[in-house]
């Protein structure tokens, strides 16, 4: 009878008593707590990604996928533009938690771009430069591209010129220029990635940054900068007195 007494009080908490959360659901409670008061800096980097898969293992503890991704990544932006083979060869790692990482990277880019388009490019530098970071940095081969100004230095075009080597064999400064002219240009920003990581010009980088320059100026399409990005950062031309 005591036995049964005591099993009865077990089912039946103290009126006002919570069943306290524990495991997976618990620990999903106090992250998001976190996130949504603790601000930009709440959660680690892994905190992010556990969070993030979240949407993909409704069940289960995600911190080891979370954990392995940045040991086999090395960082929370290197997550984020890894290609998605890759994602998957980690362990846990499954189609659908490929598609959350790759929608947070998406989102990101897409803020990074709102915060340039319709403004003064000039007027919103470091905003560009955090886009082309944000969209550029991480890729494996070189791409160039030529932002298109108008006389308000608003963006008309961002032209993806082509990828490989930067060199007057792959980009004509006539025919940079011919575009320009053909969407009513006042001026431009070139732009290109180094996937080495180092954002240094070489000599080819100055040779065409100066080239397509001097055929600008024939035309009236002044060359504002020519920005090289990388993963270690970015090197502006003009900066350095090439332009």
């Amino acid at each position: 009878m005591k036995g049964d007494m005591e099993n009865s009080e077990s089912l039946f908490p103290e009126t006002g008593s919570a069943p306290k959360q524990s495991g997976a659901p618990g620990h999903r409670a106090r992250l998001r707590e976190r996130l949504l008061t603790g601000g930009a800096e709440a959660l680690a980097d892994y905190e992010v990604l556990e969070y993030l898969l979240f949407g993909a293992l409704a069940r289960g503890d995600t911190k080891p996928q979370a954990k392995a991704l940045l040991a086999r990544f090395g960082s929370l932006s290197a997550v984020l533009n890894a290609e998605p083979g890759a994602l998957k060869q980690v362990k846990g790692v499954s189609d659908a938690c490929v598609g959350q990482i790759k929608i947070a990277a998406l989102v990101a880019r897409r803020m990074a771009r709102s915060e340039v388009a319709d403004k003064p490019v000039l007027g919103s530098w470091q905003a560009l430069l955090d886009y082309l970071a944000i969209d550029m940095a991480h890729l494996t081969v070189e791409r160039v591209r030529v932002l298109y100004l108008n006389a308000k230095n608003r963006l008309l075009l961002d032209h993806h010129v082509g990828d490989g080597t930067v060199d007057e064999a792959a980009i004509h400064p006539r025919e940079v220029i011919r575009r320009g002219l053909d969407c009513g240009a006042s001026a431009l920003i070139l732009v290109h990635n180094h996937p080495s990581g180092n954002p240094e010009p070489s000599r080819a980088d100055i040779a065409i940054t100066k080239a397509i320059a001097e055929a600008g100026r024939h035309v009236g399409i002044t060359v504002h900068d020519h920005v090289i990005v990388g993963r270690e950062g970015h090197v502006s031309l003009r900066a350095k007195g090439v332009i």
